[in-house]
């Protein structure tokens, strides 16, 4: 357990304010950037890594979409495209989700 850098999980301000607000609780990426019982600050709020779980892009479904702040999935495939040049959907392909919660 290690206190990281909110940049360092999420890649992006909107994100981080989207945690803040309670829009998003977990994220996926394509390697761990954290590990479980890892902490970050946002303007002084403190969230932790309750898991880290290896998936493939085909395991995500609806209510994985809404955690990460999207209406469904085909909503959340589109953010991805929009989000990565050269972004491919592939089933296989290995991501992993990072859960995350607001420690009070």
């Amino acid at each position: 357990m290690s206190k990281i850098d909110a940049d360092t999980l999420l890649p992006s301000e909107h994100v981080q304010r989207a945690v803040t607000a309670g829009q998003v609780s977990q994220l996926h990426r394509g390697n761990p950037y954290a590990e479980e019982g890892d902490t970050f600050d946002i303007d002084g709020e403190t969230f932790e890594v309750v898991a880290v779980t290896e998936r493939t892009l085909g395991d995500l479904t609806d209510e994985d979409a809404r955690a990460e702040g999207s209406e469904d999935l085909d909503a959340y495939r589109e953010r991805l495209d929009r989000a990565h040049d050269d972004f491919e959907w592939d089933d296989d392909a290995t991501v992993f989700r990072h859960r995350f919660e607001h420690v009070e």
